[in-house]
């Protein structure tokens, strides 16, 4: 081999190595900026989180007034009234007056709106965005749900139709009747119909024994309402705080009545077209302070009886709607035999009946699992007469 042939054979070699160790230095390099990049994203977080640590507390103030194109009047939970400044950040003609603002601790200069406030005790109401109860899971009751659309869903849907015809809906509906015949359902259909949020309040829930909370309770209960419209207020047993008020009476029926000024002054307070229907249901119809019923309010009056024969064939139809069946299954034998029961009773006859099919190993109901759940019930309701059909009550 040639001299010439080696020193090349050595300078090829030598490249190689410089190109191999460039490529190591390279990835080292990309290695350590994707480090140092990481690095530089803790130390900004690390000066943000000092920065919270380290900076003065805000002060929580309510805006009373605003007075011109830069100063505002405000409340603080400090004590006084103060005037401020707005910080440039905030759009002072955006602000109102009941709005909660954060105060600058040096300064007192508006620096933050904040949201406003949802009451604890209304935050644990049963509240739900679009229940899953329809019309069609309510049977027995064609001329109550009509009556219903017409007064409570359509204003919601097409307030331009009531607009147009210059009539105005009823504020508020009171559905009455014995319990278990489906007032709360109907409720929820209506909530589900005009895709509104459904707030159930049951009356006893207002009642407070500190002075003023029960008022308190409604108006935040009437703000929520606004807030997330459309909404449908349901007001269970609203002859809790909604009886006849009397000239005598202790401290408690006192706080009683002023929770039902403050739901009237609510009702009276808002458009009839608004996003806002209420519901109230009772079963004692008789009860109810006149004030509730007059027009304005509660205008609009709504029974839900118990149902006749044909109605229980419907409701046992929509009960047995999702149950496995064996046999035939004699609907109207099964609706004579159940006069005077509710929608809620004939509920649970199904539901014993599939009780007594688990018990004997089956896994569908038959006619005479049925006719002894009918039985069962009966005797719960204080019944002493068997229905036969080899029934025994249990």
């Amino acid at each position: 081999m040639s001299a010439s042939s080696a020193a090349r054979r050595r300078s090829t070699g030598d490249y190689m190595d410089l190109e191999t160790q460039l490529r190591v230095l390279e990835e080292r390099v990309r290695f350590l900026s994707r480090v140092k990049v990481e690095l530089e994203r803790k130390l900004e977080e690390a000066r943000r989180e000092m920065y919270k640590l380290m900076s003065p507390p805000s002060i929580e103030a309510t805006v009373l007034e605003v007075i011109d194109n830069e100063r505002v009047l405000v409340k603080s939970t400090t004590g006084p009234n103060l005037i401020v400044k707005v910080s440039k950040d905030i759009d002072i003609k955006k602000l109102r007056p009941g709005m909660s603002v954060a105060l600058n601790n040096r300064g007192s200069t508006i620096i933050e709106v904040l949201p406003r406030k949802v009451d604890p005790l209304v935050k644990a109401m049963e509240v739900e965005k679009r229940p899953d109860v329809t019309f069609n899971d309510i049977g027995g009751l064609s001329e109550q749900i009509r009556e219903l659309y017409e007064v409570a869903v359509l204003p919601l849907k097409e307030p331009e139709l009531f607009k147009e015809i210059g009539i105005e809906p009823p504020k508020g509906v009171l559905l009455y009747g014995p319990p278990g015949t489906g007032k709360t359902m109907l409720a929820k259909a209506v909530a589900r119909e005009s895709n509104a949020v459904f707030i159930r309040i049951v009356a006893s829930e207002l009642v407070n024994k500190f002075i003023g909370e029960g008022a308190r309770i409604v108006r935040e209960v009437f703000r929520y309402a606004r807030d997330n419209a459309p909404a449908v207020i349901f007001i269970d047993e609203i002859d809790g705080i909604g009886a006849r008020r009397a000239d005598l009476g202790t401290s408690g029926d006192r706080e009683v009545q002023r929770t039902l000024l403050q739901l009237l002054a609510e009702m009276d307070g808002f458009e009839p077209l608004s996003n806002v229907k209420v519901i109230a249901a009772t079963n004692r119809l008789d009860l109810l302070d006149p004030a509730l019923l007059r027009p304005g309010r509660f205008d609009r009056l709504i029974e839900v009886p118990l149902p006749d024969f044909n109605a229980r064939i419907e409701i046992l139809k929509i009960h047995l709607r999702k149950v496995k069946k064996r046999g035939r299954i004699d609907l109207e034998k099964i609706a004579s035999l159940t006069d005077g029961f509710s929608g809620a009773d004939l509920k649970a006859v199904v539901t014993e009946a599939g009780f007594f099919a688990i018990r004997e190993g089956r896994r569908a109901v038959t006619m005479k699992d049925l006719l002894r759940a009918v039985d069962k019930v009966k005797d719960r309701k204080g019944g002493k007469q068997a229905v036969g059909g080899g029934g025994i009550i249990m």
